[in-house]
């Protein structure tokens, strides 16, 4: 087993307004952020899936630059997050990811229009699926991609929470 192996990953819980959410980082960055108000074991599974033999340990410390950039990303003082992200993926949903981080704060584009950033124009589907297993809501900001004629579509956060967001980024909170 090598160090990385035994390394754990640390969790803490934060909240906003009426959102609780769970963040977790191994030692290279911030690794998932859950959607809101939801129960410790779907951060405790994605765990098992994309960590197995992984151990959680509960460590506000350890979480608190990331809990504070969101909380001030919440306050609309934050437009772009300087923390570290590990983002366990496959290479295309590495270039989703990266791709998504380049959406400029308070403007949105299409799953078609990330398709065409990553260079796989007839990818669109493939992009959804990479953008709905984005582990990193909010810092991976997922919630800036809409349907190609401006519609809002799914969120793993929700829907009233990718409206929230899209709100605040637009000054409208």
């Amino acid at each position: 087993m090598t160090a990385s192996a035994k390394s754990p990953i640390y969790w803490s819980l934060t909240t906003y307004g009426d959102w609780s959410l769970y963040l977790a980082a191994t030692a290279a960055g911030l690794t998932y952020v859950g959607s809101p108000n939801q129960p410790f074991e779907q951060l405790s599974a994605w765990v098992d899936a994309r960590h197995p033999g992984k151990t959680l340990i509960r460590s506000d410390d350890h979480l608190h630059p990331y809990a504070s950039q969101l909380a001030d990303y919440f306050q609309g003082s934050l437009q772009r997050f300087t923390i570290s992200v590990d983002l366990p993926g496959t290479p295309f949903q590495q270039a989703v990811w990266d791709a998504l981080q380049r959406i400029p704060y308070g403007r949105t584009c299409s799953y078609s229009d990330i398709a065409e950033a990553i260079e796989r124009p007839a990818a669109v589907r493939a992009v959804g699926a990479a953008i709905g297993a984005n582990p990193v809501l909010i810092t991976v900001p997922c919630h800036r991609v809409i349907g190609k004629g401006g519609a809002l579509t799914g969120y793993r956060g929700g829907m009233e929470m990718k409206v929230k967001l899209l709100q605040l980024e637009q000054g409208e909170q």
